[in-house]
């Protein structure tokens, strides 16, 4: 098949059945699955933290801090109202931290506290196990195959 030729025509397209209802879908499945798993380990259950907070914290770590909420947003795809009011909750769980940049008013870093940095290993076993019930059946090649090609696609967006 030409690279260029399309998948889908619109005689026979079902949204339902199509690439990007089914990583919806997917994502949706590993969110509320991790959301499960974090609430039923109850060294993580006391933290209070969503898959979504999550995966803020993960940025986070992955980054060493950001500028804005906005960055966050952009990153994650996330609405800003809920990203403010997700950090708002991270924050008063003292596992992030706020500060007004001095150069620039308007620039507010965000960063994990230590109490952060010592969740995240806990949160982030939590989130593997999640993630490798949902590849359960797969080949480790099968994985990165699969990786493969969602990394094709982000790159044709």
């Amino acid at each position: 098949m030409c690279p260029d030729h399309p998948v889908y025509d619109i005689e026979t397209f079902q949204p339902s059945k199509c690439v990007g209802h089914l990583m919806y879908k997917v994502r949706a499945a590993q969110m509320s699955a991790l959301d499960q798993a974090l609430a039923q380990e109850p060294e993580l259950a006391e933290l209070e933290v969503s898959a979504a907070q999550y995966v803020i914290l993960s940025v986070l770590a992955q980054r060493g801090c950001v500028d804005s909420t906005a960055q966050l947003c952009k990153d994650l795809s996330y609405d800003g109202g809920a990203m403010t009011r997700m950090v708002d909750r991270l924050e008063a769980k003292g596992l992030i931290s706020r500060s007004r940049c001095t150069s620039d008013r308007r620039v507010v870093k965000i960063e994990l506290t230590p109490a952060g940095h010592d969740a995240l290993p806990k949160l982030r076993e939590c989130s593997v196990r999640v993630l490798n019930r949902l590849l359960r059946g797969f080949s480790d090649a099968e994985a990165r195959q699969f990786e493969g090609f969602l990394a094709r696609m982000l790159q044709n967006a």
